[in-house]
């Protein structure tokens, strides 16, 4: 490893060790498996969903607004 710590930083090294613990870095991953797969599904849905409305736009009716 590199230089050692020192009295301060293995105090410190020791007291963040919990930060590290699996039950706390991989809970949200584990608690929503499919979270990130759904999120690009829907992104490509809405995405597409826009181009489709762009290119397929139909010009607003203006019969049922002004009856002449």
């Amino acid at each position: 490893m590199g230089k050692p710590l020192g009295p301060t930083g293995e105090f410190f090294r020791r007291r963040d060790e919990w930060r590290k613990h699996p039950m706390l870095t991989n809970q949200f991953r584990q608690a929503t498996p499919g979270l990130g797969i759904a999120l690009v599904a829907f992104g490509i849905y809405v995405v597409g969903e826009m181009a489709y409305n762009k290119i397929y736009a139909t010009p607003p009716s203006h019969s049922s607004s002004h009856p002449h």
